[in-house]
This record gives structure tokens, sequence and C-alpha cells, in this order.
């Protein structure tokens, strides 16, 4: 071999192998990729709701611990303040949330009935998950199979106790099944919000919540999808686990978590929901969507053996938090705060402070200050299952903010004497104050660790954005604003809550405020639109349009046609529009494009401009919409009073063309109104009594042929079908022109719907295909009218002719 080619295949070996070398070290990065927390929502102890209430509630002196509820019957039946009573709890105080029994199942497309038999936690959580996109600027259509993981930390499902502790089983239902189900749970958010990700249900006890966030993580980082839902829930609505625990003696007796204290006595407990969206942090910069705090790492193990199942193990804590900060390529001695698990044990507390010292405390090489800890289960009680997903979000706002809350007050007085405190590099602070400014960067962690052995941690910075490439548009003009709900009742709601938005908002923040309005939304059957060019004025607008105008629900998309007469004022309408909206133009495009782009259907025909009017949309046949005017400066306004008349015709409209200079995703505005109502079923009355409130079983006699009326026309037998399906939903009344599946129908509720048919007309083989097509509840009704009739008349004359013949 000569020596030019042995110099050319050592070039060739050292290419193939710097390739090499970059592709290990892009799967390597991917396996430690951050993320980002790209919104939250939240319902918590305390009456907290939003996250800006969560913040305000953890800089207070407030707590959310209270007494039983008054619909919690069973808690309070089985207090008794003397521990140790076989069968008896000692606890009459924890974190309860507010309302749990109330909910909107239409917005959910379930019916009333179905909502009484679905644990209160999987209600909460369609809420929380809607208002999570919602924040994150996602709009969530159902049939577009958003690419969307659903990862769940739940360990109770005490509803149910109610429907199954009876002799009597007629109570049990279809529902009953999916109603309580732990995987249910999960799956009842993909099925409802249309998601196509992985959605699984995380059980290890306190540190469910946390774990689902590992299983998240990973999931993103391996592409399995594009979202990640995580969430978190908790509610006490049985006895037996209370007083299984107070059996136990691991409650505390004045219902509260004292952490690190000498005074930890036992956990206090609490309920709540909390559900985070995230997203690779990359993908999130490319949509623009508002982070609020970045997840660099987590991790998952297991005490192993240990010298009990529910005794934590310090070197198993150790080994968790240090492999968290490895996952996430963080030095521990840059972490400023850490959220503990601190349930305010005599036996806990003393083990996790010692793990922690020794990993991110004197253990971290080259600290500048100590380790600040605490933990909100001091606030509001230990969530259990979603305690990860509280203390998490407490997190996110302290990065965001700046700002390490109080742990403990003055009055909670002195530390746990079992932590030898001089010789660690921990702090419990007693004042909120800034951030350290020993730390270059704004890191932090958390810590769960299940009764179970399962042991999670993760690490989150503080969100340095990337410098804004053009600037916001301050300038006066023109701006659109669209809402819309699925009642009456919730636009209203949502128009005055966005209006008092709006009044307060400068000029960026409310081009940033109507674009989120418009893409981040999803469109619904009642809709508004107004147009303004200022907030007060855009706030005056949305008043007037629901209190003065209310709204209709919205027929099919309208019928538009566009007409041009070409000129120069043409032209300049054109660059008015690029100056206003940088993106709505492709080089070369016209009019008829533009509106292409922004999801308008424009037809082909001729329309008649009157006078000045250079270039208009005719909707239905009729209604005239300019857009080019003799002034072509307000093109951008005649654009916006256009589609916003489109939208509230029942348009589908393409919005993110729309977007002005410099206008952001802003993650604090309002979200969706649900209009609840009561969807609860009360406790099973003790044994003996009878009765019950249970979900009614439908009885199903055998038909008496000879007793079956004849169906005389299709509007009878509509109004049976009506009625009945009502009665089965337990609505109060069906909107017809939404589909089956809409109302809350489903293969439970079209069984119901057959059996009836043929016990009422004796009419079998009712075509069951009918349910399943998206059509509206008037032409269902109308298809199996006219199907039950014609059977009738069939059955009748062959009754008939053989009758003949036999005579």
């Amino acid at each position: 071999m000569q020596l030019e080619e042995i110099r050319a295949l050592m070039e060739d070996q050292l290419r193939l192998s710097r390739t090499l070398r970059n592709r290990v070290r892009e799967l390597e990065d991917a396996r430690h990729s951050p993320l980002a927390v790209v919104s939250v929502a939240l319902r918590l102890p305390g009456g907290v709701t939003t996250p800006e209430q969560y913040w305000n509630f953890l800089t207070s002196d407030a707590d959310g611990l209270g007494p039983i509820p008054a619909d919690r019957p069973g808690l309070r039946a089985v207090h008794d303040p003397q521990p140790g009573r076989p069968g008896r709890s000692y606890v009459d105080r924890a974190g309860f949330l507010d309302g749990i029994g109330e909910f909107d199942p239409a917005f959910f497309g379930i019916s009333q009935r179905e909502a009484e038999a679905i644990d209160p936690q999987q209600r909460l959580l369609l809420e929380t998950s809607w208002e999570a996109f919602e924040r994150a600027g996602i709009a969530v259509r159902r049939q577009e199979r958003l690419d969307a993981g659903v990862f769940l930390g739940i360990m109770t499902s005490e509803y149910a106790e109610r429907f199954a502790g009876r002799e009597d089983k007629s109570a049990i239902d279809p529902y009953y099944g999916i109603g309580a189900g732990h995987s249910m749970a999960a799956g009842r958010i993909s099925y409802v919000m249309g998601f196509s990700g992985p959605a699984l249900s995380v059980d290890t006890a306190c540190s469910s919540s946390l774990v689902a966030l590992h299983q998240a993580t990973q999931s993103l980082r391996r592409e399995e999808c594009r979202y990640a839902l995580v969430a978190g829930s908790n509610l006490l609505i049985s006895a037996d686990l209370m007083v299984s625990l107070c059996q136990s003696r691991a409650l505390a007796p004045d219902g509260r978590s004292k952490s690190f204290t000498a005074a930890a006595d036992g956990y206090g407990r609490g309920e709540g929901i909390g559900t985070m969206v995230l997203m690779r942090l990359a993908d999130a910069e490319a949509e623009g969507r508002p982070v609020l705090a970045v997840l660099r790492g987590t991790a998952v193990n297991h005490d192993g053996a240990s010298s009990g199942l529910t005794v934590p193990n310090g070197p198993a804590q150790q080994q968790v938090i240090r492999a968290a900060y490895q996952d996430a390529r963080v030095d521990p001695a840059e972490v400023g705060w850490v959220e503990a698990h601190g349930t305010g044990t005599s036996l806990g507390d003393p083990i996790e402070a010692g793990a922690l010292d020794a990993v991110v405390g004197s253990g971290a090489k080259g600290r500048t200050a100590p380790l600040a800890i605490g933990s909100v289960k001091s606030r509001i009680g230990h969530l259990e299952a979603a305690a990860g997903l509280a203390g998490l979000i407490k997190v996110v706002l302290m990065l965001g903010h700046g700002v390490i809350p109080a742990a403990l007050s003055e009055d909670d007085g002195e530390l746990n004497s079992f932590i030898p405190w001089q010789r660690t590099r921990l702090t419990v602070p007693r004042r909120s104050a800034p951030w350290p400014e020993a730390f270059a960067r704004r890191v932090a962690g958390i810590s769960a660790f299940g009764m179970s052995g399962t042991n999670a941690h993760a690490v989150l910075e503080a969100y340095e954005p990337v410098p804004a490439t053009g600037a916001a548009d301050t300038e006066a003009g023109p701006e659109l604003v669209v809402l819309s709900a699925r009642h009456p009742d919730s636009l209203y709601q949502l128009a005055v809550g966005t209006a008092e938005v709006l009044e307060q908002a400068d000029r960026a923040r409310l081009h940033s405020a109507c674009h989120t309005l418009r893409v981040g939304r999803t469109a619904f059957e009642y809709r508004i639109a107004v147009t303004g060019a200022t907030g007060t004025e855009l706030a005056q607008a949305l008043r007037t349009a629901v209190e003065q105008h209310p709204a209709a629900p919205v027929g099919e998309a309208p019928a538009v046609r566009l007409g041009v007469a070409e000129g120069p004022q043409l032209a300049a309408a054109l660059e008015a529009l690029g100056a206003t909206y940088p993106g709505l133009l492709q080089a070369g495009s016209g009019l008829r494009e533009l509106l292409v782009g922004l999801g308008i259907r424009v037809q082909s025909g001729e329309v008649a401009l009157p006078g000045g009017v250079h270039a208009a949309l005719e909707v239905d046949g009729g209604t005239l919409l300019p857009l080019v005017g003799a002034d072509p400066a307000r093109t951008p306004e005649l654009l916006l009073t256009a589609l916003g008349a489109l939208h509230t015709a029942g348009a589908e409209l393409r919005w993110e063309a729309l977007r002005p200079a410099g206008a952001e995703l802003l993650g604090d505005l309002p979200t969706y109104a649900f209009r609840r109502r009561r969807c609860w079923v009360d406790e099973m009355p003790p044994a003996g009594t009878g009765g019950g409130h249970g979900v009614e079983a439908q009885e199903h006699g055998t038909p008496d042929e000879e007793a079956t009326p004849a169906a005389e026309s299709t509007r009878e037998v509509e109004e049976f079908l009506r009625a009945k399906l009502a009665e089965v939903l337990r609505a109060d009344e069906l909107d017809g022109t939404r589909p089956f599946a809409e109302v809350g129908g489903d293969s439970f509720c079209a069984m119901q719907l057959t059996i009836a048919i043929e016990d009422e007309y004796g009419v079998e083989d009712v075509p069951l295909d009918h349910f399943l097509e998206e059509i509206p509840l008037d032409e269902l009704f109308l298809r199996l009218s006219t199907f039950v009739v014609s059977s009738v008349s069939v059955s009748e004359a062959s009754l008939n002719k053989d009758l003949e013949q036999s005579a």
C-alpha cells in the first residue's frame, strides 16, 4: 500500500471517528436534555385555585388547614379525640378542598348520570388539565389527536366505596367499573381531550406524582410525545385510611405537619390536585410557549432491604438525590433550595436532613452559602400522591419570582434537636427573602419519599429567556378579541374576567393577550368578537357584547366569496397588513392567499362592490364585509372586523399568522369558566337501614307483547327517545344540535336506549351504527324513529297476512 493511500485511509478513519464521537455526544445530550415547564394549574387547600393565588398564599402567614367538611360524614363519624381507640380516628383537621362535588359535565361531554359515578379526582383532573393547556396557549381540539402524554400520580379512590359497600348490588352499573379505577383516571384525560401519547397512572404512595414526573421526563427525552401532562391527585373521602393511619400513630393529633421542628409528632393530611405541562425546552422556545422554569433532571430508586417497609432509608435517599444531580448535570453546590419531603415525623425528618446534608449541604464541595430547606406540607398538609406536584409547583413559582418564602414562622418553636444543625450546612428560613446572591444560578431540588419505599428527586432551574428578536408593537392600533364557550353563562363570566385583565394591560401586554386568546383557546359554539384600539375600549366592548346581545350558538361555517377591484389601493392595503402582521403575507401572495392562510374557504363567484370599496367578503350571499376601502391604512382594522364577524358566524379560523410584532403567549390570562353543578352521591347509610343514594339501576322486565303500543308517527317515537335518553343521562334538557357523544352518550347509554325501544315497541335489531356517527341528536332520533315506525309497520303487515292465511 502506497503512502498516499495510507494517509487517505487514516484521514477517512479520523473523519469517521469524529462523526461517531459527535453522534455519541448528541445521544448523550438527548438523554439529559432540559425540559420546560410551560404551565401549571391546581386546586389546593385554603381556596387556592390559580398559580397567582398560590404564590400569594406562600408569601403570607395563612395556612389551608380546617375542620372536616359537612359533606364527609364518614370522616366525622369515626372521630374520637382519644388516640388508640379501635376503629376510630383522633384527627378532625386537615387540608380540605371546597366544592369537590361540583362539576361541569356538559363541557366535557359527560352525562349527569356518569358524572355522579365518577371519582371526583377524575373530574377535578379534567378541569385542571384543561386549564393547564389553556395557560400554555395550546388549543385542545379533540379530533386532532394532540401528541400529548398523561402521567398521573394517584394512590386512592375512596369515592367508589359508597357504591360497592352494600349487600344490594343494584346500584352498580357500567359506570362503576370506569368511574374509579386508577388506570381510568389517566385514560379519561387522554380520551376526553384527544391525546395520542402515553397515558399511565402511577401509584408509589406519597412519591407518586414525582415518580410520574420522572416517567414524563423519560418519555419526552425519548420523543414519545411532544407535550407531557404531569398530574397528582388526592382526596380524603373514606374513613378507612384515616383510621388505619391513626392506629399506627402516623398522624399528628392536631392535623398539622411540623416539618423539621422539635414539635414534630406525625404528619397532617391534605387533599389537592396539581397539573403541569412539560415540553422539551428547544420545542417550547421554538413554539414561543411561556417557560416558567427548566427541569434539568430526575431520578427514582427504592429503599430496598431496610429496617422496615415503611421506614426511610438514609443511604437510598442519598443515592437518589445524587443521581438526580448527575442526570441534571448540575453541581449540588449550586443549589439554593430543596423542597423537602418533610412530613414532620421524629424519625423521618432527621434521616432526610442527614441525606440532604451529605449530598447537597456540607457534602457539596464549593458551597458558598447554607442550603435552605422546608416543606409546604406544614401549610397545606401532606397531599400524599399529590404532594410532589404541590411542592413542585411551589418550586417553579419560587424560581420565577427569585424569592425563598419562609418555611417556618417564629411561633413554630425550636428546630428538631435530633438533627445536628450546627454540624450541617442546612437552614430552615423563618422569613421570606430574595434568592441568595451567593449563587450564580437559581437552582432548586425537590424530594418525595413514598411509604412504599420508592424515592424520587428532581432538579429545576430558573429560566433565562432567549433575547427577543423583534421589538414589541407598542403603538396604538386595532386589536381583536375572540372568546367562546359552550354555554352563555360561561361566556359571560369569561368576558367579564377578560375585560378586567385588558383594562389593566399596557400596549405590549394587550397585543400579547389578544394574540393568546386567539391562538391558545378552542372555539366553541357560543361566540363573541370585539375590536378596539385600547384595553379600555376592548373591555367595554366585551361587556356590551355579553350584556346587551345574548349569544346564540353558531351553525355551520358560512359561505364566503371575495370581491376585489384591482388598483393601487390593493397593493397599499397589502403593504399595511404586512407592516402590522409580519407573518401574514408570504412572498408574492395576494389577498385571496392571505385569506386562505387564515382558514377562510373562499368560494368562487362574482361580488358586487359598492363605491369606495376595493375589496370585500360576501357572507352567505348577503352580508358584505369590507376589507379595503378608500384609505388602505385602515385595512388591518377592516380585516379584524371581518374576521370577528366570521368567527361569530361559525368559521373555524387559523389565527397564528395574525400575530403582532413582539407579541408573546401569556400564561396568566383567564381560563375557561366552568359551569359547575352538583354531581355527588351521598355516602351509604349505615347497614340495615335500607334504601340508598347510589346510582339507580335500570330495570327491564319482559315486555308484554299484547300491551306493546303501535308507533303511529315518527314524532311520537322521537319524543319517547328524547325523554328516555334524558332519563338515562339524568339530564334536565338535551341539546339536539350536538352529537350523541358530546351530550354524554356512550355504549352503555346506547344499550339502554336500544332496550327501551325493544320493550316499548317490540322492535329488535336496532341499528347501533347510528350512535357512532358524528350527527346531531335530532338527526339520530329521526333515523331511529323512522326505523321503529317502518319496522312496526312491516311487523303488523306480516301479522295481518298470517291471520288472513290462517283464516
